[in-house]
């Protein structure tokens, strides 16, 4: 795990290390046991450490090589790196570390950015060739961890944070109109490589982009899922197909110098999760799940299954409820650690179990991934054999949280462009491959929505308190498999039909044939009281009315009924509004 920044001049002056080191400040939640900042000539490296495999000073980055002349920055996890390394010495190489990372150093001169279809992990890194100049900036298939660049004509800045960026300086912060539509109609996400501020961008995931001295790049797309059916199964199959890669995908996420633990939502994902460590003869594992209070008639906690599943599998189990004496400032919290303006309510769920976690362990296993991965939203049954030339529109008409005539009526005219999410739509469905309108929905869905979303949530609220998150459900070799499995089995039963076929035997069925739950946080879904108070003073502050980016009559509608007007999904409308301007107003935009 951990952050990392950096600049790499193109003009001939050296690297500005004065403002690396001011990035490299905002990222120590990221890495609290160690730092470093290292620089030569154009390049100028910062790194904050979370230790977690090979503890040692010898583990320690910015890490350079100089027999092999490459210094590299990373952060994430190869999980697979004890089989690299013992390919790369079988190949000549001579190891000083028993880290992941100089995995990566030897890897990349070995076999070049190749190396990284090789890699089986979660990973962001920077190497630097010293007698090329070139540096490479690399991201993981599913971008499970984050990687934010600042170009400028004479320099690249990139860091782990979006306001890592904004403490080195000299960041265009004016909004990014197509990235403002996204927000306010792809469901808040945002795809690589836009960001909500016109001078940041994120390198995509599963990409590889090489950077010459003189500033020119090239980028290489180096994994793509076609979700199509190349070979065909049997569908009785597919259960013992998909656990036999889940329990692969778990097992190898145990490789850790630390203990690791699981978040225990009480859902079938985390319950099965917990089911194939025990089965594994894992002793002593360490389970952690969260409630609030009710609120708007809603139930804050899924205690009753977590409770359930603890039990039955004899875990260690931590039950964190959460007061709204606590509830209330960790909002604060959480929008400081969002990298991006992220509207789902359980950012704070995940921001406060992190807190209490991060207190026992330093890593943990999680269940997100599986309903984009397995089929598990609601919009995707009204997908089922929709011709395949609509499937763009109806698609959108499910998930979108509201249609671009709408959006006339809530944005203030300087800010309404064109339908921009709707044209990002149909031009990701009009790829080849996905030759059905749910394959292509969850293709969308697992290549775009889920990276500028859920994982993205989890990376930003764990590493708040340098807490490492784990996702088996992403592993590269499931999402394949997933990929080709027919879309019909995964809808089934409600949702992820082929995944409860596969966990039944080892999770409890009452836990299987829940109703599907999620991180609830009631009184963000039913803002009154102080929480309405927040979101009023947000969108009423000299900055919201100076920026003018919602029709004033419609955000006083919206204050006026606060629970009443909702999103396609559901969501808070007022809370979607009142979130931007939290955002950007707690980072100085």
């Amino acid at each position: 795990m951990c952050g990392f920044c950096g600049e790499f001049r193109f003009d001939g002056a050296p690297a500005d290390v004065t403002a690396v080191a001011r990035m490299n400040a905002t990222l120590e939640s990221r890495g609290p046991d160690g730092q470093g900042v290292w620089s030569s000539g154009a390049l100028a490296f910062g790194h904050r450490r979370l230790r977690i495999i090979d503890l040692s000073e010898r583990g320690a980055q910015p890490m350079a090589d100089p027999e092999l002349g490459l210094t590299a920055v990373f952060n994430g996890c190869i999980y697979n790196y004890k089989e690299l390394r013992d390919e790369l010495q079988a190949a000549g190489y001579r190891f000083f570390s028993t880290s992941d990372t100089e995995v990566i150093l030897k890897g990349y001169h070995h076999w070049g950015r190749d190396c990284v279809s090789r890699f089986n992990g979660m990973f962001a890194f920077a190497v630097h060739e010293r007698d090329s100049g070139t540096l490479v900036l690399g991201r993981d298939r599913l971008g499970i961890k984050p990687l934010y660049v600042s170009s400028g004509p004479d320099r690249l800045r990139f860091a782990s944070t979006l306001p890592a960026l904004l403490a080195g300086g000299g960041v265009d912060t004016s909004l990014d109109m197509v990235a403002l539509h996204h927000y306010m109609t792809f469901h808040s996400v945002v795809p690589a490589p836009r960001t909500i501020l016109k001078g940041v961008s994120k390198l995509p995931p599963a990409t590889v982009r090489t950077v010459q001295a003189d500033g020119s790049f090239e980028d290489h797309v180096y994994w793509n899922p076609s979700f199509t059916r190349d070979t065909p199964k049997d569908p009785r199959e597919w259960p013992g197909a998909i656990l036999e890669s889940l329990r692969a995908a778990v097992d190898i996420r145990m490789v850790a110098d630390v203990p690791v633990g699981v978040l225990l939502s009480g859902g079938l994902d985390s319950s099965l999760i917990v089911g194939l460590l025990a089965e594994a003869g894992q002793q002593g594992l360490e389970t952690f799940s969260i409630g609030f209070h009710s609120a708007g008639g809603e139930s804050g906690d899924e205690y009753e299954y977590s409770d359930l599943v603890a039990k039955h599998f004899g875990t260690t189990h931590h039950k964190i409820h959460i007061g709204d004496d606590r509830l209330l400032p960790a909002l604060h919290g959480a929008v400081g650690a969002m990298s991006e303006p992220m509207v789902s309510h359980d950012c704070v769920a995940f921001y406060l179990l992190s807190q209490e976690v991060s207190k026992h362990v330093k890593v943990v296993q999680s269940g997100q991934g599986a309903d984009e991965v397995l089929g598990g939203y609601s919009w995707y049954p009204p997908l089922a054999g929709v011709p395949r030339g609509k499937a763009a529109e109806v698609y959108a008409a499910q998930f979108f949280d509201r249609p671009h005539a709408e959006l006339a009526e809530q944005l203030s005219p300087a800010y309404l462009d064109r339908d921009h999410s709707m044209e990002f739509v149909r031009e990701h469905f009009a790829q080849p491959g996905a030759e059905e309108a749910l394959d292509a929905a969850l293709r969308l869905d697992t290549t775009v929505m889920l990276v500028d979303d859920p994982v993205k949530r989890v990376d930003n609220m764990t590493m708040a308190f340098g807490l490492e998150a784990r996702t088996p459900f992403l592993d590269y070799r499931l999402v394949e498999l997933a990929a080709s499995c027919p879309p019909e089995l995964k809808i089934a039963q409600g949702g992820k039909g082929v995944l409860k076929d596969a966990a039944r035997g080892i999770v409890p069925d009452a836990v299987i044939d829940r109703t599907k739950g999620y991180f609830p946080v009631p009184v963000i879904r039913h803002l009154s009281g102080p929480y309405l108070d927040l979101v009023q003073e947000a969108l009423t502050a000299p900055e919201a009315k100076a920026r003018g980016l919602f029709r004033p009559e419609y955000t006083d509608r919206l204050l006026a009924d606060p629970s009443g007007n909702r999103t396609t999904l559901g969501a808070s409308a007022l809370w979607q509004l009142a979130l931007l301007e939290l955002w950007l107003q707690n980072h100085g935009v």
